[in-house]
């Protein structure tokens, strides 16, 4: 049994935690790979902490792409480890086709609406919009089958999903860590996140009342927000936002410096 008083002490959300613990004692009970569901970034980090220092166990996560937000953990006795691409993954892509030019969505639009047509949250990876003519996802080969000529609701437009092989799909360009510097008035959270992910500050502001913005993994509604060095900004479908480093000009504005990846 691994010690999971200890694995769990200072989690932020120890009940997620213990289903991925409970995972890593089955492989390494049985001496069996054993794949986690699908676990958000901040919840696959946690993970990946707590376990990695564990010489008896191995982790490799696995999302369908090499940027993918969202993976699968792959958990196995570090004595007869295997290599990953020897263990399948079971992951389908998923094609996700409506007309949004007159309601743009966001992938947590989409998710919701997988959701309510039957996907559990563990079955999602990763969601990309197309434009105005729908998304794609990864999900687990079990869903897609499941999901295969159905339809569903995203927001006020009905989609048709049908499902593909993940290398036919257009997979999210890899995101290459870049630093950015930006002058601004003040250190709001919808000033700095806007000027960061590209996008105009009313839009930013939209998203974070809508709850969709991240401050170190914490939904946060309150566009206002005052950033400081060292904040994290997560944005599903468009990566996260290092805040650095932040100083006051002579004419009594911020010059701050983010690093996107």
């Amino acid at each position: 049994m691994l010690p999971r008083k200890e694995l769990l002490e200072g989690a932020p959300d120890p009940a997620s935690l213990e289903p991925v613990i409970a995972a890593a004692e089955e492989a390494l009970r049985t001496w069996t790979p054993v794949w986690t569901a699908f676990l958000p970034a901040d919840l696959r980090e946690q993970a990946e902490q707590r376990l990695g220092a564990l010489s008896e166990l191995s982790l490799h996560g696995e999302g369908g792409h090499p940027g993918a937000e969202r993976r699968r953990l792959l958990l196995q006795r570090a004595d007869s480890c295997l290599e990953p691409p020897t263990v399948p993954t079971e992951l389908e892509g998923l094609e996700i086709s409506g007309n949004f030019l007159f309601d743009p969505a966001e992938p947590s639009d989409v998710r919701a609406g997988l959701r309510t047509a039957g996907a559990q949250a563990g079955e999602l990876g990763d969601i990309w919009m197309r434009g105005d003519r729908g998304a794609q996802a990864i999900v687990t080969a079990e869903l897609a089958a499941r999901l295969q000529g159905s339809t569903a609701q995203v927001r006020t437009v009905p989609v048709e999903l049908s499902t593909r092989p993940i290398s036919e799909l257009q997979l999210p360009a890899q995101r290459a860590q870049k630093r950015l510097t930006s002058v601004e008035a003040s250190l709001r959270l919808d000033a700095l996140a806007s000027a960061g992910f590209g996008m105009s500050r009313s839009r930013m502001a939209e998203l974070i009342r809508q709850g969709v913005v991240r401050l170190n993994w914490t939904p946060i509604t309150s566009p206002s927000r005052e950033l400081t060095a060292g904040d994290r900004v997560q944005l599903e479908g468009r990566g996260e936002l290092l805040v650095e480093e932040m100083a006051l000009t002579k004419r009594d504005r911020w010059r701050v410096i983010l690093v996107k990846r």
